[in-house]
């Protein structure tokens, strides 16, 4: 199964769409979004995501009552607890969680924003994912992330340029 994973959209529409086309002609299954959407009209573009969509609020989501009516009950509180393929997974948007999710050795996906800088690191059994931001404002690269399931492999995908950083998780 193939996920796409964001972060960090911040109402910049034009690089929604286009993560929404990658995710859509990779034929994702699943996206997960790391928080700071920042506005509830982001839904207007998320609407043309053909894959199940999961969110959860970061510290710049300023309408939290618009977006929790146009997400229809997508966005959750963090952390967020969930499985993918059997392995157990959390999603935080702030940075500061990652070191001691990591060595509480319970999860072994974390997925996580706010630094607007994309990695991917395994440690020990734990693969932990940043996306990088979507919107692309504050370092100039607009990123999203690919995972692929069948070997926990993690591609960061430039939506300006199209780049790929291939990066291999252990999960």
């Amino acid at each position: 199964m193939l996920i796409g994973i964001m972060s960090d959209t911040h109402d910049n529409l034009d690089n929604l769409q286009r993560a929404v086309k990658l995710f859509n002609g990779a034929g994702v299954s699943k996206v997960y979004h790391a928080g700071d959407f920042t506005s509830g009209f982001t839904f207007r573009v998320l609407k043309d995501l053909r894959a199940e969509f999961t969110g959860i609020f970061g510290n710049n989501d300023g309408d939290v009552l618009l977006l929790e009516k146009f997400s229809q009950g997508r966005i959750r509180k963090q952390p967020y607890e969930f499985a993918i393929e059997g392995k157990k997974a959390v999603m935080v948007h702030e940075h500061l969680l990652i070191k001691p999710l990591t060595e509480s050795g319970i999860y072994d996906v974390i997925i996580y924003g706010h630094t607007h800088k994309a990695l991917v690191e395994t440690h020990g059994h734990t693969l932990v994912i940043n996306p990088g931001e979507t919107c692309g404002w504050l370092h100039g690269k607009a990123t999203v992330a690919l995972l692929d399931t069948g070997n926990f492999q993690v591609t960061i995908i430039d939506l300006i340029t199209g780049e790929i950083d291939l990066t291999t998780g252990e999960a």
